[in-house]
């Protein structure tokens, strides 16, 4: 079952937290490409120091003010970053979808990563992308609607930790990236 867009339409920590363990569905031609979500980071509007909206309102981010459940792709050092927009209504908000678990569609993510080491392919966001063919073409999708790239519900569970987002200089004083502890899949 795909996770309704009601699913992200509340605060981004809330649904950055409750993605891990999901299923992200990437289809393109003959491919189906799957992974457990395993990492996250939730960001906010201008208030975020580290968000893509604390400058305001800009072509780019236009789609963080916009409805929830829709793909926010934009590019950060050469890499494609696949963010769900979420949060509550009339605010400001995103997921970042840092790693996976690849499930299925291995050998064609190796193919699309130029890797042989499994444990390489998905382990960061930039990887991800690559791994799942995520570029802007793919920006403004519904995740909550069968298509090119979707969030499918599932039972499995992880321990969750959590720590201050990676790579930012300034932040918001609480913990906003999700994980599951001691996976392989994790960045670092």
């Amino acid at each position: 079952m795909i996770l309704p867009k009601k699913f992200y339409l509340r605060d981004p920590a809330k649904v950055a937290r409750e993605l891990i363990g999901k299923i992200l569905v990437r289809r393109y031609g003959k491919h189906v490409l799957k992974g457990i979500i395993v990492e996250t980071e939730a960001y906010y509007g201008e208030e975020d120091p580290a968000s893509r909206a604390r400058d305001g309102k800009k072509k780019f981010n236009l789609a963080m003010w916009k409805d929830v459940g829709k793909t926010f792709i934009y590019m950060v050092h050469g890499n494609w970053l696949f963010n769900i927009v979420a949060h509550e209504k009339e605010k400001v908000g995103a997921v970042l979808v840092r790693a996976v678990e690849p499930l299925e569609g291995i050998e064609e993510m190796k193919k699309n990563r130029k890797k042989e080491n499994v444990i390489e392919l998905t382990n960061g966001p930039g990887k991800l992308s690559q791994a799942f063919r995520i570029d802007k073409n793919l920006n403004s999708l519904p995740v909550y609607k069968k298509g090119k790239i979707y969030v499918e519900n599932s039972n499995i569970q992880f321990e969750i930790g959590s720590s201050r987002r990676i790579g930012v200089s300034r932040d918001l004083p609480k913990n906003l990236r999700f994980f599951a502890k001691g996976n392989p899949f994790v960045s670092r």
